[in-house]
Parts: structure tokens; sequence; C-alpha cells
């Protein structure tokens, strides 16, 4: 692989003020701040900023009082000095989540064309957008499923700038947690890349292979593991290439490249029949060939950044999906 630059989703450079976070008061000292901008999420999706005279797509940055009653507060960090300011917010501008509900929503903005969801979005926002919007996604996803102790059922409360739940019963702290899953680019010896179509996509949708870590094991075991399982092929040489978060609901997708081992016939792959249907091995000619008749992972994803790399550039136009 050539020199990796960061994955899509992990490009945005965003001080997370992590000491903020410990401050009793951290809600009414950000409230009070002039500074202070909020961007509102509704149902998994954020509100854009207008687009006025070919103004580049944003996220709408909204002052504290203009947000009615959240359902979600949390603190996100601070920008940074960037050549990507659009909207003109200075270096160190407080950045807050707030989770709304229809209600809000409407009364925020009634056209369903301003709220938009990541997959979308994150192809025309620039990078410290994408970022800021993967990074409350993930957080709002994590306090939907964490609003009850796992050890005892008791409800929870936020705590910490939204970066904590304590239990309300014998008040132990819930934090976020992140699942991590490889995706592996797998080649042969005449560096053709394997892609497999994954039962739950409609026909003609193929990616990289790819699966969660399970407990007790390396990233480069789960590499292994993994392409053995949904290909019936053993690869060794496996290298690590970036990650990006996947906020669908809470990965980490950690990307790496991986050979098929010698004394492995490439012809022998084989779908498990379960996750993956169909396999099939592609030259960079043939990649170029079948756009038009397969959908490829679209322009936020890691594994269309490791297939690029692949490539050794931008893949022709192609059915790039970006729904799941």
């Amino acid at each position: 692989m050539r020199e990796p630059t960061a994955p899509p989703l992990a490009r945005a450079a965003l001080d997370r003020d992590g000491d903020a976070r410990a401050d009793d008061d951290a809600r009414a000292h950000f409230d009070a701040d002039p500074a202070a901008r909020v961007i509102a999420v509704h149902r998994d999706k954020a509100l854009l900023a207008e687009v006025i005279e070919g103004s580049a797509p944003s996220l709408q940055f909204l002052r504290p009082g203009d947000v009615p009653a959240p359902v979600l507060r949390a603190y996100l960090g601070r920008t940074v000095a960037s050549s990507e300011s659009p909207d003109g917010l200075p270096p160190g501008t407080p950045i807050e989540l707030r989770v709304v509900d229809a209600d809000a929503a409407a009364a925020l903005e009634g056209e369903d064309a301003r709220w938009s969801g990541l997959r979308a979005a994150a192809p025309v926002l620039g990078d410290r957008d994408a970022g800021l919007f993967t990074e409350s996604l993930a957080l709002a996803n994590w306090h939907a499923g964490a609003r009850f102790c796992p050890r005892c059922g008791s409800t929870t409360t936020v705590v910490q700038a939204g970066w904590a739940r304590r239990c309300d019963r014998e008040g132990n702290l819930l934090f976020p947690r992140t699942d991590p899953a490889v995706i592996v680019l797998v080649t042969d010896d005449d560096d053709r890349v394997l892609l497999g179509s994954n039962a739950l996509w409609e026909q003609n949708r193929f990616s990289l292979l790819a699966g969660f870590v399970e407990p007790g094991e390396s990233l480069e075991a789960a590499v292994v593991r993994e392409v053995g399982e949904e290909a019936g092929l053993r690869v060794d040489r496996v290298d690590y290439g970036g990650s990006q978060p996947w906020p669908f609901p809470a990965s980490l997708m950690l990307g790496f490249t991986a050979r098929v081992a010698d004394g492995t016939v490439p012809s022998t792959a084989a779908p498990d029949g379960v996750e993956i249907l169909q396999l099939r091995w592609f030259t960079r000619a043939e990649l170029a060939e079948a756009v038009g008749d397969i959908a490829l992972p679209g322009g936020s994803s890691i594994a269309r950044w490791l297939l690029e790399h692949w490539y050794g550039g931008p893949i022709p136009e192609s059915l790039a999906w970006t729904t799941s």
C-alpha cells in the first residue's frame, strides 16, 4: 500500500477538551459562552446549513438558546485551527451535540432536505464537520442503548458532560464503548483483489471482507479467522493500513491488507453461504470494466479507501452505495 493518509471519517482535527467534562457546572458555562455552538441531531440525522450561492455544504451550528429542550446534551470539544472553515468558526469554539425530538426538530427546520444521515452527508462535508457528525452519532447511539444499568437494571443519569452515565441505584459509572472490527483487502500473488457480497445486501453489491474482533483475540488473528470463515482461504502477510470510526451503531473499523498464503489456491475461495453469498476476484482492469454492473463501497467508507489504495487512485464512477 502507498503511504496512507487517514480514512475519510478519521481526518477531523478537534480538541476533545477532556478536562471540561469534569466541570460540575459545564452546562451552565457552555450556555453562557457567547462563542458556543450546537449541532442538532434527530433520528440519526443532523441539521445541515442552507447552501446559498454555491457555498460548501456544512453542519448548521446553532447558538445554545436556539435549540428547544433536547433529549440529550453532550460536549464534543473545541475547534482547532484549520484551513477548512467555511462558516468562519474560530479556533477554540466549543461545540455541543443536542439530540432533539420530533417537535423540536420541526421547530428548528421543517424542511426534510436539511436533515441528513451521515452516509449521505459525509462525502460532501469537510473533514471537520464529517468528524463532528461521526462523534455525535456515536455518542447518541451509545446513550440510546445505555439508559439502564446492565448490572441491576436501574435507570441511569447522564454525567460528565455526556461522556458517562451513572446508575441511579448503585452509583457505578458507565462509559461509551466501541466495538473493534477488522476489514481486510485480500490479494493473491497476481495482485487481484477479493470482493464479497453480503447476504444482507441486494445483488451485485461487493465490498471487502470484515468482521468483529472476538474476546481475547488479536487484530491480526481476527483477520486470518474472518477470511477463513467467510471465504475458506488461508491468508498471511497481514499488514495494518488505518482505522476510522463507523457509528452504525458503535464500531471502530481497523483496516488491513493480507495475501493468500503460499500453498493456497485462490480459486478455492468459497462463500460461507451465511454471511457471504458470492465472492469474486478482480484485476484492476476487470474492476474498471465491472463498474456500472456492480455496486462498490461508498466514498465515506474505509472499504473504499483501502480499495482505492490498491487500485492506485479513484475508481471510475460506479454504483457506489451509501445506504448500508
